[in-house]
């Protein structure tokens, strides 16, 4: 893509922007410079190793084989239930902590830990603890959500995951549509665990992030109603929750949803612009000018809930970000705030379509078929605007995970699923992009594999999710996206990835010898 130094007119004003950049960093870090990149993604065709771009190593952290020390009911491994079901553990959290306790008195945990949910369904979702520090596999995983009485962890598809200074908790989302919603863990033992859906609402939460006020930044993976075959509605939402008091989100506060102005119009669902209907959403001429590399746009936040007004019972929030006027992406999958933009800039990432069928049509790869890359950049009296950065291709596409390696190298993994595998005989890559500067393509830090358990009959591929980089400090002052100072450290800033599917294994992306 492009990229220079141009004007763009925002209904009135004239906004001068570097696209993928927005000018040069106070800390300008050099991991993408230091990424040689592979060459070409495996093929998806049998088993295939996964690898990773010459100056790193992978090393296992875990397994799906892996016991826990505390089993409960049918979760007794890291990645399996005791009849085998995969239970898909995404997103990492990295933290240090004194040491938090466990089921072991007495026992010392060590002070590193990388926390995940999984997906799992069937009312047996659960969150795990990775204690980094310990050796025996007796006490390696700790199990943070045993069953009830009736044998169920009742959560369902454990998905995001983000540790929240404000409140000292980890904030974990399910990605379940209208069953959906945030659940809050203490990291001390025995933790505390409580739901959030009368404040945050019921939604597919996916990727949640916390600024350095205490607001919540959420985004919502939720399909939508496929038209002729290819594309799909955009049907999800951006989020931001305004907490009534940061330290206990339980409180309440004010739900909003992104709103998309172009050309003097509100970009809706159902936009009645565009026939008001999927058809219409599909090919909106709206969409089209949105995903227009180069194109800048003003947003708001529509108001969702309010608990002064609403109250605390749970309410659907994909259907009130609707009728609020809000405006819907396709499958936003993650978000992470830019360091050192003073938590004024975030980045999404809407999965797209996963299909060939849809990617393949110029006019539904113009509006987002392959995935896309947003930035949105805030100011003071929540307005702001919105601009694209990465339009996604066959080779670069469905975005996922993102992490900040520094300010100016963004990682973000693929998720096409195992019918867009296919399709284009490609599996999955963790990409690096270059937002600060013009000319360098995207580098392929990782090119996934498909191991035995995942290439055999009843498997599913692997995707490479859990994509994380911190320095696992605990507090608001160094609260993920504040500052890239030190992210150059490899020593204290950690990357992990999850090979979801198939084995389950969690790595450590480290610096090759």
């Amino acid at each position: 893509m492009q990229r220079h130094r141009a004007s763009f007119t925002v209904g009135m004003l004239l906004i001068p922007v570097l696209v993928l950049a927005g000018g040069k960093p106070a800390h300008a870090g050099n991991a993408f410079t230091g990424i040689t990149g592979l060459p070409t993604a495996n093929p998806a065709e049998g088993v295939q190793p996964t690898v990773v771009s010459s100056e790193s190593a992978l090393v296992p952290i875990v397994r799906g084989t892996d016991p826990l020390e505390n089993p409960s009911g049918v979760i007794t491994r890291f990645g399996l239930l005791s009849d085998q079901t995969k239970t898909e553990p995404d997103q990492n959290t990295y933290l240090v902590l004194d040491n938090p306790g466990g089921p072991t008195p007495g026992y010392n945990y060590g002070r590193h830990f990388l926390f995940q949910g999984h997906e799992n369904a069937g009312d047996l979702a659960y969150v795990t603890r990775i204690n980094l520090d310990v050796t025996d596999p007796a006490h390696r995983i700790t199990l943070l959500t045993p069953v009830g009485p009736d044998g169920k962890t009742h959560f369902n598809a454990l998905d995001g995951s983000v540790w929240n200074p404000h409140t000292q908790t980890l904030l974990f989302t399910q990605e379940n549509g209208s069953a959906g919603g945030v659940v809050e863990i203490t990291p001390g033992w025995p933790p505390v665990v409580r739901t959030l859906y009368g404040v945050i609402g019921r939604g597919g939460y996916e990727g949640i992030r916390p600024d350095d006020k205490g607001n919540l930044i959420l985004a919502e993976d939720i399909g939508g109603t496929t038209v002729n075959g290819a594309g799909r509605q955009p049907n999800s939402f951006i989020y931001r929750f305004i907490p009534t008091d940061p330290a206990d989100l339980s409180a309440g506060g004010v739900l909003q949803a992104l709103q998309v102005t172009i050309n003097g119009h509100i970009l809706t669902f159902n936009d009645p612009a565009t026939g008001g209907n999927a058809a219409g959403d599909v090919l909106s001429p709206y969409q089209k000018m949105l995903h227009e590399p180069g194109s800048v746009w003003p947003v708001g936040w529509a108001t969702v809930h309010d608990t002064d007004v609403d109250g605390f019972v749970p309410f659907d929030a994909n259907a009130r970000a609707k009728a609020a006027g809000a405006t819907p992406f396709k499958r936003p999958e993650n978000v992470a705030f830019l360091p050192d933009s003073k938590f004024k800039t975030f980045f999404f990432t809407p999965t797209g379509d996963t299909s060939t069928a849809a990617g393949n049509q110029p006019e539904l790869a113009a509006r987002g078929a392959w995935g896309s890359i947003f930035r949105v950049d805030m100011k003071k009296d929540s307005t702001g605007t919105i601009s694209i950065v990465v339009l996604g291709d066959r080779d670069h596409s469905s975005f996922d995970n993102l992490a900040f390696a520094d300010q100016c190298t963004l990682l973000t993994a693929e998720d096409r699923g195992d019918m867009l595998h296919d399709q284009a005989d490609l599996l999955d890559s963790v990409w690096a992009y270059d937002i600060c500067h013009s000319g360098p393509p995207a580098r392929r830090l990782l090119a996934m594999g498909r191991d035995p358990e995942a290439a055999g009959p009843a498997g599913e591929d692997n995707e490479p999710t859990g994509l994380h980089a911190s320095d696992g400090d605990p507090s608001v002052k160094r609260l993920l996206g504040t500052s890239s100072t030190n992210m150059g450290n490899r020593s204290r800033w950690r990357w992990f990835v999850t090979q979801q599917h198939g084995d389950n294994i969690v790595y450590e992306i480290v610096k090759a010898r």
